[in-house]
């Protein structure tokens, strides 16, 4: 006589119900489970500061709204209606709705569809040919019938989630619609930076183009007094064409300078969703760059990996891929389907009341592609290396996003620095063109050393302010390489 086990070990199938069974009642789910990304940089995890930041920042935590620390009005207004009307911003909306609604389909796909159907038919019946069926004349026949139909069903299936499929499909939806949702922070921090700094060139151009204004004048005036001079002999016509050429050298710098600031015009009018030329009458006005404040709050690298958008999205991604591992594993076993049918019927309404007589079924249905030539294992072994690529994916976002907070850190740290360099150029050059003036209304000096010491005095001038400029743009720099300027889509 057989004992129980050698009887189950001889019917796999049985087995595996009995298999299918146990994993039901323990709840559990095949494929790897998400244990957290890799520590992709050991020495950054360890709470250590950053390398580059030098005594221009401090580690307190830095500020979301970093852009309000620049102190201009008009600026805080661009990216705050950048954020809510750009184009880009309301695609990154569109797909973490996307990506929200795809969660609640797995989340739905889980729980039993359940139909109802009901049916009124009236048939006409032809007459039926007696006399072929008796073998007698053909012109004998009955009349013709009718017949009515009611019914009256419901219907409802249910895939238990024996292997975790289910499960692993609301895991992998729901860590795709937080990457999605890290995305559009992503997008928001990439738009405040923009923003400010298509702003902070724009008012350089304005200043630069302003100071270009003034020295055209300037020579202007010099050309004219030359002029007199020399008509009355005591100056040369070599100097009066040495103003003009240098009169037409300020001119013609002035105009790339002219095409940048309407270029910068259109771009922020289309940053903020207008068509160019919407903020010209805004942005006529002519305002010195923001500079950055004396501090700059900077953090440290681990609080830099928990806030920068694109690392998240890349971790939230490595979750999902992983799940996806544990759906391609419950495809390679078998399917337990529960189907029940209900229903009422007859050739009289009144018959669907007749709550006594109805038909049911109920039947559970066992499925199992056992011999499918090594596609399942070949779906579970693409959804592991699509797992390995997003894992290389995540080191590779936090290396890059540790290097770009070391780069703009070390911009403006020695952005300040040129600066103040500039700053000492341009304060001697404004000291020698006051001599060089003295010198020539005195008559000791000559219009060529005028004319020379102004032009250095106007160069210095705009590289102070093209030095100060950058140094904003890299504070702007720092505040994206942080992951700043984003949030809550809620």
């Amino acid at each position: 006589m057989m004992t129980m086990d050698n009887t189950m070990s001889s019917f796999p199938a049985v087995r595996l119900i009995a298999l299918a069974a146990a994993a039901l009642l323990a709840g559990c789910a095949l494929g790897p489970d998400y244990a957290g990304p890799p520590d992709a940089a050991p020495h950054a995890s360890q709470g250590g500061q950053f390398v580059r930041a030098g005594d221009a920042a401090h580690a307190a935590m830095p500020a979301n709204r970093w852009w309000e620390g620049l102190g201009d009005a008009e600026l805080d207004s661009l990216v705050q209606r950048a954020l809510q009307a750009n184009p880009n911003v309301g695609m990154a909306r569109a797909r973490l709705q996307q990506s929200r609604a795809g969660l609640d389909l797995e989340q739905a796909n889980a729980a039993p569809t359940v139909g109802a159907s009901a049916l009124a038919a009236h048939a006409r019946l032809p007459p039926a040919n007696l006399g072929a069926l008796t073998g007698g004349s053909s012109s004998s026949s009955s009349s013709p019938s009718s017949a009515n139909l009611y019914s009256l069903g419901f219907d409802a299936s249910w895939e238990a989630d024996i292997f975790g499929s289910h499960r692993r499909a609301v895991q992998a939806a729901g860590a795709t619609a937080q990457a999605a949702e890290a995305s559009l922070a992503d997008v928001q921090v990439s738009l405040a930076a923009e923003v400010a700094n298509a702003y902070i060139n724009l008012r350089d151009r304005q200043q630069r183009l302003a100071l270009g204004e003034q020295s055209v004048q300037a020579q202007q005036d010099m050309q004219r007094l030359t002029g007199q001079r020399v008509e009355r002999g005591t100056a040369s016509a070599l100097e009066q064409i040495r103003i003009q050429n240098q009169l037409d050298a300020t001119r013609a710098d002035l105009v790339p300078l002219q095409a940048d600031r309407d270029a910068y015009l259109n771009q922020l009018a289309t940053l903020l969703g207008q068509e160019p030329g919407t903020l010209d009458g805004e942005l006529s006005a002519i305002v010195p760059v923001p500079l950055p404040p004396q501090q700059v709050a900077v953090g440290d690298p681990v609080s830099l990996l928990r806030r920068r958008p694109d690392v998240r999205a890349a971790e939230r991604t490595l979750a999902a891929d992983t799940a996806k591992i544990g759906q391609a594993e419950a495809a390679r076993y078998p399917s337990l389907k529960l189907f029940g049918v209900i229903g009422l019927g007859g050739t009289h309404p009144s018959d669907l009341t007749r709550l006594d007589d109805f038909a049911a079924i109920g039947a559970p249905m066992l499925s199992w592609n056992f011999l499918d030539f090594g596609r399942a294992k070949a779906r579970v072994t693409q959804a592991e290396r699509v797992r390995d690529e997003a894992e290389l994916k995540y080191r590779q976002a936090v290396l890059e996003s540790l290097r770009d907070a070391e780069d703009a850190l070390s911009r403006f740290r020695y952005g300040r620095v040129s600066v103040a360099t500039v700053a000492r150029t341009k304060a001697s050059a404004d000291r020698a063109l006051d001599l060089a003036r003295q010198r020539y209304q005195a008559g000791t000096g000559t219009l060529i050393e005028l004319l020379d010491t102004t032009r250095q005095q106007i160069t210095a001038q705009q590289n102070l302010l093209q030095a100060e400029a950058n140094l904003t743009r890299s504070f702007v720099g720092v505040q994206k390489a942080l992951g700043l300027g984003w949030s809550d889509p809620s």
